[in-house]
């Protein structure tokens, strides 16, 4: 069946064509659409109605004519915008497309859809509908920029679909990994290039630091880096004011690029009640404010992330403390595998001896006792090693109980003396004891055994790895108020033991106090021992109210360990004149 034009509904239809063409620019308006013209095949406008027309100087009532004589507002692509005008007029197929428009000195970018009107049978189409809305505008800094409108319904309805379908996808992708650092560059980057943002950053935040540290950002490239920036929360309103009520916070920024201002949102990303993190984002408000919803949908979204940093934070720390018992578990087996070493020497020592004894192979009873004597100073050396384990086991338990009294130090450095000077004499090294200039006693607080202990072990490792100089050991006195157990004392002893022996290298000295760790495996071998007087050393003189520590250069510079106690009473001391008389041993 063929259907033709009837020539009398024409007749009809062109009698009130020019009154219906004369209500066009009233009926505008009405379609909804933020901008709305039509143009003829050559580009030329017939109608227009633009909301933003008043602000950029434009006549409502000669506004068509001024658009075709001064050709103002054009595509900046002319050429192109044609022949796509008259593809659609050919094809009678409606396209949507993006144009950058110019006006001025100003650009605009628009979201056209345009549809052919279509013309009645056995014509061609020349007339084109056009509506769109505007994207973004790069505008002069001396014209008036286009303002904030009001939202219709409509476009509230499609920016919370999108913003719901940009929160899901966010939610989607950080839960795919449990790096923090993709989960803060993917967040940025998926609301910066949605939103359109100037720039959007996030921070972690600890209740315990009053800083916060830029570690993700999506910023303009004409903008200015924030990575890496510490911000202290003080200095900002907005961020103090987001982490203390956990809702969106809106700030306006004044003077933006000379022109109008900048809005800032900051949220608060939470896990149970808990902030861990703060984003901020910086747009130019030149398209719309933000309403209840969207505001209450950032904070959802705030949620979402806040939930998976402490997931991922979480990780990270199982991680960490999976890899630290790790290496404590490969530092204990290397620790008994040098602990069995150091105990089966000695052992095998003392059999060795004995067996000779028993079988008769000494030659007098010269040889004999000089047997037994090598036996029995490996067994004092078996149990010392058997001592050091028992009290880092004591240690750890939480067992080590030590009882305090007034301990002379003239009288600890005098043993200590006894007992070290021989082993400094074997090795021809010098050996000095120093003791503070003072007119009387000096007395601290502390466990006259345990304390002896610690020097010694400190001087033994001074002597044991020193092949050349000497070894010092002195004291001075810190007179500045100390509290121990309850009670104040008038100042602490220092005691400084000083080497010139191998020193240890800077990248390995945090590994000395390190329970079940040494510098060197090959020097446990080589020096021998189990690696546990430092330790047992520090613990012992923590328990005392005290402090260790350790200083080398390097290798080869030597090293001097010092240690604190709690001086019992302070001493009178002695004017620099009477100061030669400063007790002192030197070989």
């Amino acid at each position: 069946m063929t259907i033709t034009a009837n020539s009398q509904l024409s007749n009809v239809f062109s009698q009130n064509l020019e009154s219906i063409t004369s209500k066009t620019d009233g009926l505008l308006p009405t379609l909804g659409a933020e901008l709305v013209y039509t143009q003829d095949g050559a580009g030329r406008y017939l109608t227009f109605c633009w909301q933003y027309s008043e602000l950029l100087g434009l006549s409502t009532e000669k506004i068509v004519d001024d658009l075709n004589q001064t050709q103002t507002f054009v595509p900046v692509d002319k050429v192109t915008y044609l022949e796509r005008l008259h593809r659609i007029l050919t094809n009678l197929v409606p396209e949507r497309f993006q144009c950058w428009f110019s006006y001025q000195k100003e650009l605009f970018e628009l979201d056209l859809v345009i549809s052919p009107i279509m013309p009645s049978l056995g014509t061609t189409a020349t007339t084109v509908l056009v509506m769109g809305r505007l994207v973004q505008a790069t505008l002069n800094k001396k014209q008036a920029r286009v303002a904030s409108k009001t939202p219709t319904q409509i476009e509230l309805a499609l920016r919370s679909q999108q913003h719901q379908k940009l929160v899901n996808r966010i939610t989607r992708n950080i839960r795919r990994t449990l790096d923090l650092d993709i989960i803060w560059q993917q967040t940025v980057d998926s609301l910066g290039k949605a939103l359109r943002l100037e720039r959007c950053i996030i921070c972690p935040y600890q209740p315990s630091s009053p800083k916060v540290q830029v570690k993700a950002e999506y910023r303009q490239p004409e903008l200015k880096s924030m990575l890496g920036l510490d911000i202290d929360i003080a200095s900002e309103p907005a961020f103090a004011q987001a982490l203390a009520t956990l809702e969106p916070v809106m700030m306006e920024v004044p003077g933006y690029k000379e022109s109008g201002r900048q809005k800032t949102l900051v949220v608060a990303t939470c896990y149970q009640d808990q902030a861990n993190g703060l984003v901020a984002l910086n747009w130019q408000d030149e398209c719309y404010t933000l309403t209840e919803s969207e505001l209450e949908l950032a904070k959802e979204a705030a949620d979402q992330l806040g939930t998976a940093i402490a997931h991922a934070t979480l990780y990270e720390e199982l991680e960490i403390a999976r890899q630290k018992a790790e290496e404590a578990s490969r530092l204990k087996s290397e620790f008994l595998a040098n602990v069995s070493h150091e105990i089966r020497t000695p052992l095998n020592g003392m059999i060795g001896f004995l067996k000779l004894i028993l079988e008769g192979m000494a030659d007098d009873p010269e040889e004999q006792n000089q047997f037994l004597a090598e036996a029995h100073h490996l067994s004092i050396h078996l149990l010392n090693i058997i001592n050091d384990i028992l009290d880092i086991a004591k240690i750890e338990a939480g067992k080590m109980e030590l009882t305090y009294a007034p301990v002379k130090l003239d009288e600890l450095f005098s043993h200590v003396e006894g007992f070290m000077r021989p082993q400094a004499q074997m090795k021809n090294l010098s050996f000095r004891m120093q003791m503070p200039a003072t007119s009387d006693e000096i007395i601290v607080q502390s466990n006259y055994q345990r304390l002896l202990q610690v020097m010694l072990n400190l001087v033994n490792n001074a002597i044991k790895f020193t092949h050349e100089g000497g070894v010092t050991v002195s004291a001075d006195l810190v007179l500045k108020k100390a509290n121990f157990q309850d009670q104040q004392f008038p100042g602490m002893v220092r005691v400084r033991v000083a080497d010139t022996g191998i020193g240890v290298s800077l990248d390995k000295q945090d590994k000395l106090f390190q329970l079940f760790s040494q510098v060197d495996g090959s020097r446990t071998r080589q020096y021998g021992g189990t690696g546990l007087g430092l330790v047992i050393s520090q613990k012992l003189v923590e328990a005392m109210g005290g402090e260790v520590h350790f200083y080398s250069l390097g290798e080869g510079l030597g090293s001097t360990v010092t240690f604190t106690v709690p001086l019992y009473q302070q001493p009178v001391m002695v004017s620099s004149n009477d100061s030669d008389s400063t007790s002192s041993a030197e070989c």
